[in-house]
């Protein structure tokens, strides 16, 4: 099967990561922008942030909200090569609902075994997406050892993520202080 060129977009907080992402992308053409928030009705800042999220998107964008597990491998699973660019942002809020539907903070075998069958399901959607795809995530490597066993563990599973993720990608960048840099 064929498949769109892949570009990852790794950056750190508020690197500009998913404002480069979105810019690889003609704001005068139709894409398909999947956000994997989730909404919180208890955290008004939370959704002021992706209220400015959607603002910002031109009007011919159309958005998938897909915030379960399972749901973002579902959408690139279903592309068609004939289908518009497909934009993802982003997935370290992906593993984190993934992290929490598997009740792995805790490190439970089982549930880490949940988790490492999504991360795969997900990296073999991104390999055969026969669309367009721009995914953004969270660079993790960079900063200090976390100082919690949650936080470690989240920096594990992201950076092995991302690593699988780069190897099926023919672009990576990464985003430092809204600068591009080619890793690939």
């Amino acid at each position: 099967m064929s498949h769109g060129p892949r570009t990852l977009v790794l950056g750190g907080a508020r690197s500009g990561k998913s404002a480069h992402a979105e810019g690889l992308l003609p704001d005068s053409e139709r894409v398909t922008y999947v956000a994997t928030a989730r909404r919180d009705p208890h955290d008004p800042e939370w959704n002021d942030r992706i209220a400015g999220h959607v603002a910002r998107r031109p009007e011919t964008w159309r958005t998938v909200e897909a915030p379960a597990p399972g749901d973002l491998a579902a959408v690139l699973t279903s592309a068609r090569d004939s289908d518009p660019p497909v934009l993802v942002d982003d997935l370290a809020t992906w593993l984190t609902g993934v992290l929490d539907d598997a009740g792995a903070w805790e490190r439970d075998p089982a549930a880490l075994e949940t988790v490492e069958h999504r991360r795969s399901e997900l990296v073999r959607a991104c390999a055969s997406c026969p669309a367009r795809l721009v995914l953004v995530s969270a660079e993790v490597g960079l900063g200090v050892v976390p100082a919690t066993r949650a936080a470690r563990m989240f920096r594990d599973e992201l950076g092995a993520l991302n690593a699988r993720l780069a190897e099926t990608c023919e672009e990576v960048l990464l985003v430092v202080a809204g600068i591009p840099l080619r890793l690939r």
